[in-house]
């Protein structure tokens, strides 16, 4: 997963709508009590601004005292949670404090600007809300959306890819949500080996390309990652997918390997970038409507050339014609007619020289010794010649003797 972890890196220069996204979702507990020097107040003032839990949640008329050095100011907010002091003396110890329902808010302790002013914010915690969070809430109806942060990954092999969905399912409700329909997708055609990645809530599953999560879906993100492998024999590939619901921000990173390309009229930006040796292709896009098909064309992945296995496939099938051609042509078999003959002639020499050597034998008319050498010798000779006989015996035999 680390490779991922550089694809989703090399993605983050071109998603600012992403980063934004995760600013506004910054817990503002985090930013308490820090001064921020600014240039939009008088010279020596400073401001501290009162809110509980969030940031729209302002705490209007309420007293904010600032220690600087050995005396204590007092002033209230106003309708916005802003108290303002001005003319603090620069370079004075300076603290805010503030005591709401009994918690006590204090900031940074920091020196009074000698120009511009500071800005403060104060943050109590909204006790009624956390109350709230203790409880768990009953599922209702709603929606969710894939926000910002989704990604599409793609990183070619040999003659295939591999595809992996970072999807961030999203629920802006406070209290779970069942959509109106199951969310499930399938993967892209060809899709092999199906998988849900480590990191992925236990609501997802897949059954072959078929992926699901099952609702109800908590407030916040529902974080689902699959992968799978497609075939690219070719060295291209029209890839296409539909998610069930609204995709807030296409974003894609392919790994470019030679002459990897990526098209699609639904990627508006698009960037070759490097990270650790290694370029990637980073893409986004707008929003995608639920349903509508993600079409992402690949070119140049690597594959091999299907000519030298065509070429050896043709160059079989030829040799394998010329071989029946040369068995079945009228020219061949007069020559298989011709050569039997010839056998069958020999056949009868042979046998009658064999009868005759026998005849001399019986009226002792050839030596013992000769006679065993030259009746071997055609004993030996018939047999080829029936063993060559046999080997064709497309042409009947002519009536004669038998052997």
């Amino acid at each position: 997963m680390t490779r991922i972890g550089f694809f989703l890196c090399v993605l983050g220069v071109l998603c600012v709508r992403s980063a934004l996204v995760s600013t506004q979702m910054f817990d503002p507990k985090q930013m308490s009590g820090i001064p921020r020097p600014v240039t939009d107040l008088p010279d020596h003032s400073i401001s501290v601004r009162l809110i509980r839990g969030e940031l729209s949640n302002n705490i209007p008329n309420f007293p904010i005292e600032l220690h600087v050095g050995a005396t204590v100011r007092t002033a209230k907010t106003d309708a916005n949670g802003r108290a303002q002091f001005d003319n603090v003396p620069p370079g004075e110890t300076v603290k805010a404090v503030a005591v709401v329902d009994g918690e006590r808010l204090e900031s940074q302790d920091f020196a009074s600007p000698a120009q511009g002013g500071v800005r403060l914010l104060l943050v109590a915690t909204n006790k009624e809300a956390a109350a709230n969070e203790g409880a768990p809430a009953a599922p209702v109806a709603g929606q969710v959306v894939l926000g910002g942060n989704s990604r599409i990954i793609i990183e070619p092999s040999d003659e295939a890819i591999q595809v992996y969905y970072l999807l961030d399912i999203v629920n802006t409700a406070r209290a779970p949500v069942n959509p109106p329909a199951p969310f499930m997708f399938d993967m892209p055609a060809g899709a092999a080996g199906t998988v849900v990645m480590d990191g992925s809530s236990p609501q997802a599953s897949v059954n072959g390309p078929l992926v699901s999560v099952k609702g109800p879906f908590a407030p916040g993100r529902t974080a689902v990652q699959v992968a799978c492998e497609i075939p690219a024999p070719s060295g291209s590939l029209a890839l296409t997918q539909r998610f069930p619901v609204s995709l807030e921000q296409l974003a894609v990173v392919v790994k470019k390997v030679g002459g990897t390309q990526l098209t699609s009229p639904q990627l508006a930006n698009q960037q070759d970038m490097t990270a650790q040796g290694e370029t990637f292709i980073a893409a986004t896009g707008g929003p995608v409507p639920a349903n509508q098909p993600i079409v992402l064309l690949l070119d140049g992945i690597p594959h091999h050339s299907a000519a030298p296995r065509w070429t050896a496939l043709t160059l079989a099938m030829m040799v394998v014609a010329i071989g029946v051609w040369a068995a079945t042509r009228p020219g061949n078999s007069a020559l298989r007619a011709a050569e039997r003959n010839r056998l069958l002639a020999r056949r009868e020499k042979l046998f009658a020289d064999l009868v005759r050597l026998e005849h001399d034998h019986r009226t002792r008319r050839i030596d013992q010794a000769r006679y065993a050498s030259r009746r071997e010798e055609l004993v030996t000779a018939l047999e080829r010649i029936y063993g060559a006989l046999d080997s064709d015996d497309t042409a009947p035999e002519p009536a004669g003797r038998a052997a």
